[in-house]
């Protein structure tokens, strides 16, 4: 209370604040919540609620932790002048973030490049690493509703920070009052002086220089696409990456066209979803194009949807990573681009389909943590070991893709493209995606996967994620849907348990709890890093369909079993 009445005392510069603070005066539930600890701050940067309140995204909060970034990077400066490349998408408040960062930046002498208009969060790592900056960040809250907003912190690299700087910059804003200890500068005054400078076109124009060197297949004239940037950012990049290729037939879902951080049609604007994809799937049976894709706000990821005997199926993030995989590196070997020892990455709780399919081309596949800078830091390694044309795809199940290493984030609008030229090369072989999938699927079984979500909000929800992980630790399962476990991985605690013989994991440690399962499946527990909700990932192989897919439902029928306190 002490905390809510001096924000309520303080002469806030975003009057909704003040105006938020006296609406839930005398209510103790909502100022606790508001105020009950900080907004976190992690290799993701920041994700909450916007709203009031230190347990929420606003420009205070916000400007903490940029003030927090500038010390850490004054401290490691060695006396170099410094620099952070800023975007944004179309979420609420978005560019008032964005310009506060900037001002931030700008009073501790650090150079603070922003984007004149919203852009794709790939495009900030693109910008990071083509201006040779020191650090990004990309305000978002990518694919999470209305209500949120984000703010991404990017290193040198283009890749979100490490551990070690996310721990860096946290003691840095945990050592400073959120209203005594920020510098802010005027924004047009330090505009003036060259400390705020708006990026130039070229920059986006290299961008997608760097995407259409990604492409492989030319002969995708006829395709005839529906997309929707869902009212974010994607839009522009996505429609001009496709024109260039060719793809000109192309109709955009009216509702969703323009930036509307309210997302009136999509309330969750998560590609993943059927629901996000309802308008465009309307507009298809319409219009009858060959594929719908859908960007979500930041595009950096992407959904697609396929008309197959006459009904429109939504492929998986897993099987567009798989059919994705498979295009590419018949391509690349087809026009004699596939190095001798190639690489492809994904992630622990992706498909395990990856492997056959990788054998059959001599694709060596690494699996990383959930987080694409885990992919990002793969990269760097086979580019700092002069093996960068190794690199083919990383992906993870959450439609998120990368086809090269011009960035170091999942990309949708290269995913756009090549998820086009794939469509195009089995049209022109009388083929649809799905078509494709299920040659697959024949060669080589039925690896089927689902994703439950559970969400726990506030402190009481926090408390009750972190007894169910800890549960789980102490009482792990022996068997889960009457099918052994044989082997259990705890990525906290980086022990891996099979045939009662513990092993090391080698992989950064992370709250995440995996068990192996006989005949192939595995059943994986992870509590969301930017939500407030446990996230389970259910997978199965057998030789058919109907066999994997029962499987499946025998693993959700045993969830609520697992997940005890």
């Amino acid at each position: 209370m002490i905390e809510y009445e001096r924000w309520l005392s303080a002469d806030l510069s975003d009057k909704d604040l003040t105006k938020e603070l006296l609406s839930v005066k005398g209510n103790e539930e909502e100022i606790r919540d508001r105020f009950y600890r900080d907004l976190e701050f992690g290799t993701a940067g920041l994700r909450g609620v916007i709203g009031a309140g230190t347990n929420r995204m606003n420009v205070y909060t916000v400007a903490k932790a940029t003030q927090g970034l500038s010390n850490y990077l004054l401290k490691h400066s060695g006396g170099k002048q410094q620099s952070v490349a800023i975007a944004y998408d179309s979420r609420n408040k978005g560019v008032m973030f964005a310009e506060i960062s900037a001002s931030v930046l700008a009073a501790n002498g650090i150079k603070a490049y922003l984007y004149s208009e919203l852009m794709p969060t790939p495009a900030l790592s693109w910008a990071v690493r083509y201006l040779k900056c020191d650090a990004g960040i990309c305000v978002t809250a990518s694919h999470n509703p209305a209500k949120y907003n984000g703010y991404k912190a990017y290193g040198s690299d283009g890749c979100q920070i490490t551990s070690d700087m996310a721990d860096g910059i946290t003691n840095e804003i945990n050592s400073l009052d959120i209203f005594a200890d920020i510098k802010y500068a005027d924004f047009n005054k330090a505009e003036s002086e060259g400390l705020i400078e708006y990026i130039k076109p070229e920059v986006a124009d290299a961008f997608l220089d760097a995407v259409y060197a990604q492409s492989l297949y030319k002969d995708v004239n006829g395709l005839k696409v529906v997309y929707t940037p869902l009212n974010g950012a994607g839009k522009k990049c996505a429609t001009r990456i496709l024109n260039r290729i060719g793809v000109t037939d192309i109709t955009i879902v009216p509702e969703q066209s323009e930036p509307d951080g309210n997302f009136p049609t999509a309330p969750y604007p998560n590609p993943e979803f059927e629901e996000a994809l309802r308008l465009g799937i309307e507009l298809s049976k319409k219009v009858k194009p060959d594929l719908l894709l859908a960007t979500d706000p930041d595009s950096d990821r992407v959904g697609t949807a396929v008309e197959q005997n006459g009904e429109y199926v939504l492929p998986t993030g897993n099987e567009i990573g798989v059919l994705l995989l498979d295009f590419m590196t018949k391509m690349k070997k087809e026009n004699g681009t596939l190095s001798d020892t190639p690489v492809a990455v994904t992630t622990i709780v992706s498909t395990d389909m990856v492997d056959p399919v990788a054998a059959e081309y001599g694709v060596r596949i690494e699996r990383c943590l959930t987080g694409f800078k885990f992919i990002g830091d793969i990269i760097a390694d086979l580019e700092s070991r002069g093996r960068e044309k190794d690199y083919i795809l990383g992906f993870e199940e959450s439609y998120g893709y990368l086809p090269g290493g011009y960035v170091r984030d999942k990309d949708a609008v290269a995913a756009s493209m090549l998820i086009c030229e794939m469509a195009s090369y089995y049209k022109n072989r009388d083929m649809s995606l799905m078509d494709a999938m299920e040659e697959l699927y024949k060669k080589h079984g039925y690896y089927l996967n689902d994703t439950l979500n559970f969400a726990f909000e506030g402190e009481e929800g926090m408390n009750e994620m972190n007894a169910i992980m800890e549960n789980l630790r102490k009482n792990p399962p022996a068997e889960i849907a009457g099918i052994k476990v044989i082997s259990a991985s705890d990525y906290g605690t980086s022990i891996k348990t099979e045939n009662g013989a513990e092993s090391e994991i080698t992989l950064p440690k992370s709250n995440v709890l995996q068990y192996m399962l006989e005949g192939g499946g595995k059943f994986t527990v992870r509590p969301s890093g930017t939500e407030p909700k446990i996230k389970i990932y259910l997978s199965a192989k057998a030789p058919t369909r109907e066999a994997a897919l029962a499987v499946i439902e025998q693993m959700k029928a045993a969830v609520d079993g697992i997940l005890k306190k």
